[in-house]
């Protein structure tokens, strides 16, 4: 691996639970692969792999920096979906819930936050469904910048473990979200297309992990979900609205047997 360093880059580099960018850095026949994007004290680490050509040709001079344009996408869609299901838990389960942790990839999004109980499939799919109801309605993802104090007076939510200076970037969706953030956005809630739960568990006293996929991850979490179906659909000869029952049906039946078993056993 090497790490590259440019005066000024369109790459992001990892911040606030976002992962930096990919892409290349080229100069003329030289094609440098990024795979990582962090910072260094006051400096943007471009870290990969050089794909053709010479690294002492990228010393020095003056290259062309490329970020991935979808893995950009998909990481903005997950992120704009973070801000979405924030203010969705906040709805369901109360204002004592704030930010307590994140990660946003090109590939799933994951939230903790400060609740103090596990929350039910009911209330799950309330947050679920506020979340694509939002995306549906294709709001404007709005970024901004403006002094600290008036984004308090306004409302907008902030980590309190952050340091903020005088002038803040603050993203806005439509009246339904406003947030402290430096990450990347979307142009419009449209754009991440759906959002699926994968998972809720607690990783410490008072504070609770969603994970969750947004986009293409969700399309295929949707078509693995679909397939489960058809397979025991196919194994247990009956339609999948009669998959509870039967399933249910099975478990007595398996359990009558073991008992069985256990009597001619003795």
């Amino acid at each position: 691996l090497v790490d590259l360093y440019l005066d000024v880059t369109p790459f992001y580099a990892e911040s606030g639970g976002q992962v930096g960018d990919r892409g290349e850095i080229r100069n003329g026949d030289v094609v440098f692969s990024v795979e990582t994007t962090f910072r260094v004290g006051e400096g943007i680490v471009h870290r990969g792999r050089l794909v053709q050509g010479e690294q002492e040709a990228l010393s020095g001079t003056r290259v062309e920096a490329e970020v991935d344009g979808a893995v950009r996408l998909n990481t903005a869609r997950n992120h704009t979906a973070t801000h979405l299901a924030h203010r969705a838990l906040r709805r369901v389960l109360g204002d004592h819930v704030h930010q307590a942790g994140s990660l946003v990839a090109p590939d799933r999004m994951r939230f903790d936050f400060t609740h103090f109980e596990g929350i039910s499939s009911d209330q799950l799919a309330e947050i679920e469904g506020i979340v694509n109801d939002v995306i549906r309605q294709d709001l404007a993802v709005d970024i901004s910048f403006g002094g600290l104090e008036k984004a308090r007076e306004q409302g907008a939510m902030m980590l309190f473990t952050e340091k903020y200076g005088d002038v803040v970037r603050m993203v806005q969706i439509g009246d339904y979200s406003l947030e402290l953030c430096g990450g990347t956005h979307l142009q419009s809630t449209g754009q991440v297309g759906l959002f699926q739960f994968t998972q809720e568990t607690g990783t410490a006293a008072g504070v609770r992990r969603i994970e969750a996929v947004t986009g293409q991850g969700a399309e295929m979490l949707v078509r693995q979900q679909r397939s489960v179906i058809s397979d025991l659909e196919g194994q247990l000869q009956v339609a999948s609205t009669e998959l509870p029952e039967k399933v249910a049906q099975l478990l007595i039946q398996n359990r009558e047997l073991e008992r069985e078993l256990q009597g001619l056993r003795r």
